[in-house]
């Protein structure tokens, strides 16, 4: 196997961020380290990849979650940038350059064309259209395998064992502050501002509920039922909607 791992963000990190974050210096107790970032320190990587990607995403995808897509890629930043420096992430622009592709493709499972037309849950196949999608436009494999493995893991928030790649690591832990609200301490309130401002959040808490029920319903076995109650069935409500419409951090964003 090649070295190619190294510029594309896969070096292997924690999985559990309770482990991550566990007397972190900067990012552990009850004033964690804010950087006053604004939402432009953070611009798309401006490649010819990164161009074609984000046409196709803009494109596929609905607004809200177009918008959602770009504000991980600047919360993902930032949180790189302040809290692991040692990652080299932004000193890395082939790493930079694939968590732009793994955000902007990150939910492409969930537009109209794929959602309904699989048996697959949302991740798996987004995984697998976002491979495809940057070998076909001339990009690395290592780097399109980086996006795809980064996507299929970015719902598997309940592992504690073991790793992920560091660019999945990011995904991870900015979609979730997105969606839920979790860990934004880490992140300045300036940051969070002038991120819905440059890609509104047009009610996304209620959209991306939305999605979670509409996926639920069409396929009961998809990998999002590990949010809910063992043996979730249809009619049970859903723990991850309301956790998702229960984002009181960006609320007054929504």
């Amino acid at each position: 196997m090649s070295e190619d791992w190294k510029l594309y963000g896969f070096a292997p990190v924690p999985r559990d961020p309770e482990l991550l974050f566990k007397d972190h210096p900067t990012a552990s107790g009850p004033n964690p380290k804010q950087d006053l970032f604004v939402a432009d320190d953070f611009p798309l990587p401006d490649t010819p990849l990164v161009r074609e990607v984000r046409a196709f995403a803009q494109k596929e995808l609905d607004e809200q979650t177009f918008n959602h897509s770009n504000r991980v890629f600047v919360y993902g930043s930032a949180l790189a940038k302040t809290h692991f420096p040692e990652w080299k992430y932004v000193e890395t622009p082939t790493a930079v350059e694939t968590y732009a592709l793994s955000c902007l493709l990150h939910d492409i499972g969930t537009a109209e064309k794929f959602l309904a037309t699989t048996h697959m849950s949302f991740e798996f196949k987004g995984a697998i259209v976002a491979r495809d999608l940057i070998l076909q436009l001339g990009g690395p494999e290592a780097e399109a395998d980086s996006v795809c493995d980064a996507i299929i893991r970015h719902q598997d928030i309940f592992v504690k064992g073991g790793n992920i790649t560091m660019v999945g690591q990011i995904l991870q832990l900015a979609t979730i502050l997105d969606n839920v609200g979790l860990r934004a301490n880490l992140i300045h309130p300036r940051l969070i501002e002038t991120t819905t401002t440059k890609f509104p959040r047009k009610g996304w808490s209620e959209h991306f509920a939305r999605v979670i029920e509409k996926e639920l319903t069409l396929k009961p076995w998809c990998h999002t039922t590990t949010f809910e109650v063992p043996n979730w069935k249809a009619g049970v409500q859903s723990n991850f909607a309301t956790d998702v419409r229960g984002n009181d951090v960006m609320r007054p964003f929504d």
